[in-house]
């Protein structure tokens, strides 16, 4: 068996690994407590291993000094394109690749459909997608396989250790893609519903907007003074891609993103001039229009 580790809040996480850091434990012992929290959040983990037992045997590479993860032996699962054999749009996806690729990190990657997903994915995790193996182990949740990834491979660190800029960061976040997805679906664009959904969802933008324009920003990114690129970006590039794709090919452009959120467009055309994005985002428009038409 595989143990899998999903479905936890981002900003849960991001606030107990910035917590984490400061411990002076082991590694495994952190990780052991970082398990815990979860498990303690009332979060589903396997009843048969405890946190600590995780530490030390799921897919972790044993050293003199104790359990530590290595790099190399990394697989990702991910939905694919209309074709079935190429990358699809998904941005929780992109996100994991986001990561991978600032640390650094070798993997293979499998765009896997119902029908070619191993069994063990079936079996022990209801095939769900990004799922990222590491020898051993598997993960099937974005923000928990990002959270593993910046654990255990600190360089560079993707969280801030501030738990407050990052806290103040994830509040303005809530509530986008949902907004965004439900408006972008809709359909028939233009009508009374349309424009609820479209007024819900500028709603969060102006709040981004609002964010990226306070006293004592210097950087361009998303947490705090904007200096650091953290893990909060890795999760937001991929959606706004998406929403920037739709709004001009599925919604008519009716949004000015540039016209009434400059600060929000600047940082979106920071984002997606990252290399980590830019060499993560080869499923282009195309498959993006096809994904939120016909997938998602």
């Amino acid at each position: 068996k595989h143990l899998a580790i999903s479905m936890v809040p981002m900003k849960f996480l991001l606030l107990g690994l910035a917590a984490l850091r400061t411990q002076s434990s082991s590694q495994v012992q952190a990780f052991g407590h970082f398990a815990n929290s979860i498990r303690n959040s009332g979060k589903k983990m396997s009843s048969s291993s405890s946190s600590l037992d995780m530490a030390r045997t799921r897919g972790l590479e044993r050293t003199e000094e104790g359990a530590t993860p290595l790099a190399g032996g990394m697989t990702l699962y991910v939905k694919p394109a209309q074709d079935g054999t190429s990358v699809g749009d998904c941005p929780f996806a992109h996100f994991v690749r986001m990561v991978l690729t600032e640390k650094g990190l070798d993997y293979d990657l499998i765009p896997s459909t119902p029908e070619n997903k191993p069994q063990w994915l079936l079996d022990d995790y209801e095939g769900k997608m990004p799922a990222l193996r590491h020898r051993k182990e598997c993960y099937v949740d974005s923000e928990v396989i990002a959270q593993y990834l910046d654990f255990f491979f600190q360089e560079p660190a993707l969280a801030v250790s501030s738990a407050g800029e990052t806290e103040e960061a994830s509040a303005v976040l809530d509530g986008f893609f949902p907004a965004m997805a439900k408006f972008t679906k809709h359909s028939p664009n233009g009508d009374e519903e349309d424009k609820e959904k479209q007024a819900a969802l500028e709603e969060k933008l102006q709040g981004l907007e609002n964010y990226l324009g306070k006293d004592g920003r210097t950087g361009p990114y998303l947490v705090g003074n904007g200096e650091q690129f953290t893990l909060l970006d890795c999760s937001l590039a991929p959606k706004l891609y998406a929403m920037d794709v739709c709004l001009g090919q599925i919604k008519d452009n009716a949004i000015d993103l540039a016209g009434k959120y400059p600060k929000l467009r600047q940082y979106m055309d920071d984002v997606f001039e990252r290399p980590s994005f830019k060499s993560t985002v080869e499923y282009g428009p195309e498959t993006v229009v096809w994904g939120w038409t016909s997938y998602h």
